[in-house]
């Protein structure tokens, strides 16, 4: 969605808007694009007027994309689409003006690309990768310059941060115990920017384009959780958006890979799902053109989008025991226990009832010692 396409550039003094009309987006293509991402920023459809206006008159941003301590899985996530949207168009248009992966570009010109944005100003930093610390910052080196060094010098004339994957979050696998480089996120260096953390490894590509318009629409970050995350986004739990919550409500779970729950798509808490603690928008958005995601394949979420999941998630296909269930204060083996009460009392209720209304039909029925004597007397009056 970064990626260097070359029909996709800007005239000198076009807009976005006009460049997508000249690249064949018609307006109802557009203004529907323009709605439906005012709807996923948990705005109201009102607001899609002000999303068109802002994206047809904005001018490209210019983006500095560092690639710090990192798999680049974040970057190959983002760049691979079959079939671009008219999202990934938006995308497409900012002016990427520094990127390790994707730049043409090497050696003292890649650095002058960069050095020029940051003295122009105003741009946008997208960090993947985590900061490492120990050792005076020698596990990651550019250039004979640390991963903290380069952070610090390129978030001075930001406009914003976008920190983004679970590298860039917390410090991800590297800052898994014992995390021997002293892994962090980009918020424990930068603290004077807004700093925006898209979670995930990798992320939702929709996530960051929605984060992107919004910037670009009311000149500013989304609103944010307390762990930075935007809350349009991961302001819902997967178990809630999920589509075998059913199944968990109704008992079915999955006991291992190849038994009938996995056949018949049974909740996979029991095999290590962690949906019900981790905040992410996996069942909403998906991977691979909207048609699939982890728990959508039969594979249970990892909880990759939480912070330091590599040790508070871990083992990743045993059950946790606390796992919140219905309500954040119930566990899971709470639920059970309930449910078994429940079980239990409603049979001893039932029992009860049927032995009261045995009693009260003895009462009721009157005593016959001769069947053949006559008329039999009727309940509460005489024959």
């Amino acid at each position: 969605m970064f990626g260097p396409t070359p029909t996709l550039k800007l005239a000198p003094g076009e807009s976005i808007g006009e460049h997508l009309a000249s690249q064949g987006v018609s307006r109802r293509d557009f203004l529907a694009f323009c709605r439906d991402t005012a709807i996923v920023l948990g705005l109201a459809e009102a607001a899609a007027p002000q999303v068109a206006h802002a994206l047809e008159t904005q001018k490209r941003p210019s983006v500095i994309w560092l690639e710090l301590q990192e798999c680049t899985g974040c970057v190959e996530s983002i760049t691979r689409s079959n079939d671009p949207t008219i999202g990934s168009l938006v995308l497409d248009l900012v002016s990427l003006d520094y990127s390790d992966t994707l730049m043409a570009a090497a050696g003292h010109q890649a650095e002058k690309g960069k050095d020029d944005a940051m003295k122009a100003g105003g741009y946008v930093l997208i960090v993947t990768g985590s900061v490492p610390l120990n050792e005076g910052g020698v596990y990651t080196m550019v250039a004979g310059r640390t991963a903290k060094e380069i952070l610090e010098e390129a978030a001075k004339g930001a406009a914003a941060v976008i920190a983004l994957g679970a590298c860039a979050h917390w410090g991800s696998v590297q800052a898994a115990k014992p995390n021997p480089t002293g892994a962090v996120g980009v918020r424990e260096i930068i603290k004077d920017k807004p700093v925006i953390n898209i979670a995930g490894c990798p992320p939702v590509p929709d996530v960051i384009t929605a984060t992107v318009v919004h910037f670009l629409t009311f000149g500013k970050l989304p609103k944010a959780d307390s762990e930075g995350r935007p809350l349009f986004a991961y302001g819902a739990r997967i178990h809630d958006q999920c589509p075998r919550r059913g199944h968990f409500d109704a008992g079915q779970f999955v006991e291992n890979f190849d038994d009938k729950g996995a056949r018949e798509g049974w909740c996979l808490y029991q095999v290590g799902c962690k949906g019900p603690q981790t905040f992410s928008p996996c069942p909403i958005f998906m991977w691979n053109e909207k048609t699939s995601w982890p728990i959508g394949a039969g594979h249970p979420c990892i909880g990759c989008t939480e912070p330091h999941f590599w040790d508070t998630m871990a083992p990743f296909y045993k059950r946790l025991p606390d796992v919140g269930g219905w309500g954040i204060e119930q566990s899971v083996d709470r639920i059970g226990a309930t449910l078994a009460g429940l079980t239990v009392a409603g049979v001893a209720a039932h029992a009860t009832w049927t032995a009261v209304d045995k009693m009260r039909r003895k009462r009721e029925l009157p005593v016959v010692t001769n069947p053949g004597a006559g008329p039999r007397p009727q309940p509460g009056g005489e024959a």
